[in-house]
């Protein structure tokens, strides 16, 4: 039962991941051609896109904890991103551009969704990498003893 579940899971953070990719790699010359100048939103997108597939190829090949936890940071800070530049009017802060976007759209939407469910998926793999780690078995109290015949 323990592999099913672990294989779900590296499938699960590995697809939502793959969805992050495709859409940020889609929206980056829309978004670019919206905010010019400075680093530029096709830049920011084209770079998320690039760490959610390379983070998603270390989930798949891995499954190791530490991909689980780059899997975590690179899902979670693309829906903060996401949430706050749809609720919050940020403004440009130095070459980065005001990525102010309140509309809500298919692939928006999709984009939120995956990055959501990979947040808890990837967080659900660590806890149960957690549980599966081998403990240090402690040793009898007393001194040593050998037996003799």
């Amino acid at each position: 039962m323990a592999a099913p579940v672990a294989g779900l899971l590296r499938l699960g953070v590995t697809a939502g991941l793959a969805v992050s990719a495709v859409v940020h790699w889609q929206l980056a010359e829309p978004i670019g051609l919206a905010a010019p100048g400075g680093i530029g939103g096709e830049t920011l997108f084209r770079l998320q896109a690039l760490a959610a597939a390379l983070v998603a190829l270390a989930v798949l090949v891995t499954g190791r904890w530490w991909a689980h936890a780059a899997a975590l940071l690179v899902a979670g800070a693309s829906l903060v991103a996401v949430l706050a530049s749809t609720w919050f009017e940020i403004p440009a802060m130095g070459p980065v551009p005001s990525m102010y976007d309140p509309m809500w759209y298919p692939a928006k939407t999709a984009s939120a969704v995956a990055e959501g469910l990979t947040v808890l998926l990837a967080a659900a793999a660590l806890v149960r990498a957690g549980r599966h780690q081998p403990r240090p078995r402690p040793y009898a109290a007393g001194p040593a003893r050998t037996v003799t015949k």
